[in-house]
């Protein structure tokens, strides 16, 4: 993870939420007033955003003590304590829903991510993401799928060529289009192309594409047509692939699986967090 730019994105969002200042934080507590923050899961799954706690944190004041009891990609019950943060009460109640809010979505996404990627055990299909992201949040979203164990596809529309429909329409064709990105790219640039039918599959794989996406076709058809494309070409499943139907497109002898569920519709993992004031030994929820 770029932490320059992580950091970055941070100030962006306690601007966002502090504004002038925490009205309610200062204006109750001093600023020599301390306490702790104890972090901890409300649910089963896998964890994720400690780097979010860490420079999250020390943003808002360098004296913050973490403790970590937790690492991104561990596994985590409910109850267990995540982290530890200790310092001032003014900024430790500053940070902590830009915190969390970040820490749940991650945790959500790496959990439904390792769950996708315990289907396709006993076959040789990988899990990757989509752009269907968070804007703003790609790089945190991209991680934590990383981190659930999958893989990566492009980051955004400058790393790789993915020729759509759409693109396959104004260019003409699936020829031309291919044609037309090889004569212009770079040799460490893939070049990928969706297609729907065997007419347009037997014509990505004359036209040279280097992986060729199975868009919204069944378990039985991509399994069906793999024959026909070389092995120098890889194969991607995506579209109306779902935690019920994914170990079947597993099965089908497909190299890819692309899910956009894992980051456009995860639903948070449930964190929580205490605090204590220093000096009183008693937690109590916030």
């Amino acid at each position: 993870m770029n932490i320059i730019k992580l950091e970055e994105m941070l100030k962006q969002f306690f601007n966002e939420d502090i504004g002038d200042g925490d009205l309610s934080s200062e204006f109750i507590f001093s600023a020599k007033q301390e306490g702790a923050f104890s972090f901890y899961a409300k649910e089963s799954g896998i964890f994720c955003g400690a780097p979010i706690i860490e420079h999250g944190f020390l943003l808002l004041d360098h004296s913050m003590e973490i403790q970590l009891n937790k690492q991104d990609g561990d596994t985590v019950e409910a109850g267990d304590v995540l982290a530890v943060i200790k310092g001032p009460l003014q900024k430790l109640l500053m940070g902590e829903r830009v915190i969390l809010n970040l820490i749940q979505r991650m945790s959500a996404i790496a959990t439904a991510t390792h769950q996708a990627v315990q289907k396709t055990k006993g076959t040789h299909a990988k899990i990757c993401d989509t752009r269907k992201t968070i804007p703003g949040l790609r790089m945190l979203d991209k991680y934590a799928v990383r981190i659930g164990g999958a893989y990566n596809h492009r980051h955004g529309l400058y790393d790789a060529i993915m020729l759509k429909d759409n693109h396959i329409a104004f260019a003409g064709s699936i020829t031309k289009a291919v044609q037309i990105a090889r004569a212009k790219v770079g040799h460490t640039v893939k070049i990928e192309v969706e297609i729907e039918t065997k007419a347009q599959l037997d014509e990505a794989v004359t036209a040279g594409a280097d992986i060729i996406m199975f868009d919204n076709r069944s378990p039985e058809e991509i399994r069906a047509w793999l024959p026909t494309v070389p092995s120098s070409i890889a194969t991607e499943a995506s579209g109306g692939i779902t935690v019920e139907n994914l170990q079947a497109y597993a099965q089908s002898g497909i190299q890819w699986i692309s899910l956009g569920s894992l980051t456009h519709s995860v639903k948070a993992f449930d964190i929580s967090a205490l605090v204590q004031m220093k000096g009183d030994r008693s937690l109590v929820h916030y």
